[in-house]
């Protein structure tokens, strides 16, 4: 679709590219009052704690995983969703064969604007 309004989950080439971590990937879309970011997790990839000021909320659509939200470990499968106040610290470890997550932050999160790597762009949050 060429409509700038319109997107499929599955056109990798659509949003902005962020490489999160080895083995986990996302694209970002950005609107002016929230953002969506759909991640793909290799098997068994594991994603960096960090925190963010912006409410995120998570739905796993494929695969396994455990989110960490606030030190605790919360085994997660297809059609689970969380929320994740800002400030939380958070992160996932895929399972065995891998995942594919919907994030939605809001407001939409500066540094997610530009392609780049890393959970954010503070050093101490990739």
């Amino acid at each position: 679709m060429s409509d700038p309004l319109f997107f499929n989950l599955n056109d990798l080439g659509q949003g902005i590219h962020r490489v999160l971590c080895e083995g986990m990937e996302t694209r970002i879309f950005a609107g002016d009052q929230a953002m969506l970011s759909v991640v793909r997790a290799e098997p068994n990839a594991v994603g960096s704690i960090h925190s963010h000021p912006e409410e995120q909320w998570g739905v796993l659509l494929e695969g396994s995983g455990v989110r960490i939200q606030d030190g605790v470990e919360h085994p997660v499968t297809a059609g689970d969703f969380w929320r994740t106040p800002g400030g939380v610290e958070h992160g996932l470890t895929s399972g065995p064969d891998g995942a594919v997550v919907i994030d939605i932050f809001a407001p939409p999160r500066d540094d997610y604007r530009s392609a780049g790597a890393g959970f954010a762009t503070d050093a101490e949050d990739t």
